[in-house]
């Protein structure tokens, strides 16, 4: 693979990366069934928070993506979850699963559909550097109360299925 291209897929991915954060209660057999280095896309919309606090439910999507819609700037109603949202075909990398005793955080990094190859065939110091600062997020994290407003019926039911996956476990890459 040419140089330019990774050297391209890397300034148009990292650049301006943000965390956001999608927590839910998944059965162990499909949190299992996420690989490290596995690229996973996710066919709808994936809503994500950029607020995190304690868990909410027993796994947390971790997300790092600089391309993802600030919606609660159109809609002020949904401005209190931090509401953003990644569009549908999106692709994701996974770049590590860490458990602290019953949680799950899988930390996902999102990407575009052009430079799927890249992120098939490299890794980066990057993504390492991403993969410690999402360990050191759930650590802090871990220790504080969830917010409540990630409870209500509205916020569990966006954010209640897998990313990547069909609620059966199917990948759908």
């Amino acid at each position: 693979m040419e140089n330019t291209k990774i050297e391209q897929a890397y300034q148009h991915t990292f650049s301006g990366l943000t965390m956001y954060y999608r927590d839910c209660e998944l059965a162990e057999h499909l949190v299992t069934r996420y690989k490290i280095n596995q690229i996973i896309q996710e066919r709808g919309f994936t809503d994500v928070s950029n607020q995190a606090e304690g868990l909410a439910k027993t796994v947390r999507f971790a997300i790092a993506s600089n391309n993802a819609s600030n919606l609660g700037a159109i809609n002020p109603e949904v401005a209190k979850y931090g509401f953003h949202l990644i569009a549908s075909g999106a692709y994701f990398k996974v770049l590590d699963i860490y458990k602290i005793e019953d949680k799950t955080q899988i930390l996902l990094m999102h990407f575009d559909e052009v430079y799927r190859d890249v992120f098939n065939s490299t890794t980066s110091n990057i993504e390492e550097q991403i993969i410690q600062v999402g360990r050191n997020s759930l650590e802090t994290k871990i220790q504080l109360q969830p917010n409540s407003i990630f409870n209500n019926e509205y916020w569990t039911a966006r954010t209640q299925n897998p990313i990547g996956m069909s609620e059966t476990g199917t990948f759908f890459v």
